[in-house]
């Protein structure tokens, strides 16, 4: 992991936050060729999901919401962490976390506070930092963020920042539904930030305070035959592996429990990947049942049934929940990208394999000497117009080829002594470093069948 986080910041991908004033815990940046793959990754989300997908459409709701959304959805009551401290050092940890990095096997998601308290004193279980075996007794602590909007600063101006997306979907179906004349079953998916006050965020962008969201959340009748979770598990899976390339080796699917089912979900499934500290969620796709349209009907007084204009009959729909973290997406992306090669005789080069669909550059441009400098900035100039391209220029071919696996570009094109007498270029391959001879004029018809 180290090596990697290195990697990442040298090369432009992930800066920690505010490093100039010295870093700010758990926060990081994305550098010129991070917010490239961030933004390729979100957009390939938003093309499969809602774009390409004829039941779906999207919507991007506010981050700062009435807070009786959350009073509703029993965030302000019931969001909350297990926290526990060490009497030794007084540091903070999340107690169910500890329990499970001591053994990977349990699920403290389905032990009570009680339960967790007797297990890390039987165990004998330390404290990370100090290695005391002496905590207190486990209470809760709040994990949304609060503010206050306005002038004054007391409760009646007290907001939060919204700790998932998944609510103003709920809030706005009925919006939705009207506005676009949608038919169950139909879905609304939605991108944006979220905040969680987390004990123990780390892993580097595995568990951070600030975060992004890609969340669907599918409406349907309750007296559908069909299997729409099933359905959208497979469309998880069809996503991971055609779209990000993640291969099946490094993924698993793990059903929930009975007792580790949240209050208002009668399935769940997690996709967990292979990080480089062990098995992490990566993607959840939850049966809501009609919880959260429940809810804020009564909460709000406001009928958010459906008229089926067949029987004529009012619905509260039922809902899945496909939802997953674009940073954690990242990590896996970038954990299973990152490869260091011996090539022997004493050569080596680190190349990220990226997905071509979600390299920084697809192209890179370059001259052999100076004295083609003009025909490939001709190029490079020309590819622009379909392709993400750069230039490079600088140091000897070898050292440009190396520069270019470091951060994953798929094709690298030489104009070269034989260019204005042939035509034609030479164009590399990232990962198995091949190198065929192009004729110009089919230059870009060849590239485009690439990606």
């Amino acid at each position: 992991m180290e090596k990697l986080i290195a990697h990442l910041k040298s090369q432009g991908f992930i800066f920690q936050g505010s490093e100039i004033y010295g870093g700010l815990a758990n926060s990081w940046d994305y550098g010129p060729l991070g917010v490239e793959v961030k933004n390729k990754l979100k957009q390939a989300w938003w093309n499969h999901f809602v774009r390409k997908n004829t039941y779906n459409i999207g919507l991007d709701s506010s981050i700062i919401l009435n807070s009786s959304v959350w009073k509703a959805s029993g965030h302000i009551d019931g969001f909350n962490d297990p926290l526990i401290d060490c009497k030794k050092c007084n540091s903070r940890w999340r107690a169910d976390k500890l329990i499970e990095e001591f053994n990977s096997e349990i699920n403290a998601g389905v032990m009570t506070e009680k339960q967790m308290e007797e297990f890390i004193k039987e165990q004998n279980i330390k404290c990370p930092k100090c290695q005391a075996c002496d905590f207190t007794q486990i209470r809760k602590f709040a994990l949304m963020f609060k503010t206050n909007q306005g002038v004054l600063e007391d409760e009646s101006s007290s907001v939060y920042l919204r700790p998932e997306t998944a609510q103003g979907i709920f809030i706005n179906f009925k919006n939705a539904q009207r506005s676009l004349r949608k038919k169950l079953p139909f879905g609304i998916g939605q991108i944006g930030k979220s905040f969680r006050n987390e004990i123990t965020p780390g892993n580097f962008i595995f568990r951070t305070r600030e975060f992004e969201q890609m969340e669907l959340e599918f409406f349907f009748n309750p007296s559908d035959e069909k299997d729409w979770f099933s359905y959208w598990l497979n469309e998880v899976e069809i996503f991971l592996q055609d779209k990000v390339k993640i291969s099946k080796e490094n993924y698993r699917v793990r059903n929930h429990e009975k007792d580790e089912l949240a209050h208002y979900s009668t399935a769940t499934s997690d996709i967990e990947f292979k990080f480089p500290f062990g098995w992490g969620e990566l993607w959840g796709v939850a049966h809501r049942g009609s919880f959260d349209l429940n809810a804020h009907q009564e909460a709000s007084k406001q009928d958010l049934t459906y008229l089926d204009p067949t029987t004529n009959q009012k619905i509260l729909p039922h809902v899945i929940e496909p939802s997953v973290g674009v940073e954690r997406m990242m990590l896996a992306i970038l954990w299973q990208a990152y490869h260091e090669e011996d090539l022997g005789e004493g050569n080596s080069r680190v190349v990220m394999k990226l997905p071509y669909n979600l390299a920084p550059y697809q192209i890179a441009v370059m001259p052999l000497q100076k004295q083609q400098n003009d025909q490939a900035q001709a190029l490079y100039n020309q590819l622009l117009n379909n392709f993400d391209v750069t230039y490079d220029e600088t140091g000897n071919v070898g050292k440009r080829y190396r520069r270019q696996d470091a951060i994953g570009t798929p094709f690298v094109i030489t104009v070269d002594f034989d260019t204005p007498e042939t035509n034609s270029v030479t164009v590399r391959e990232r990962d198995s470093m091949e190198q065929v001879r192009i004729d110009l004029n089919e230059l870009e018809t060849y590239l485009k069948l690439k990606f």
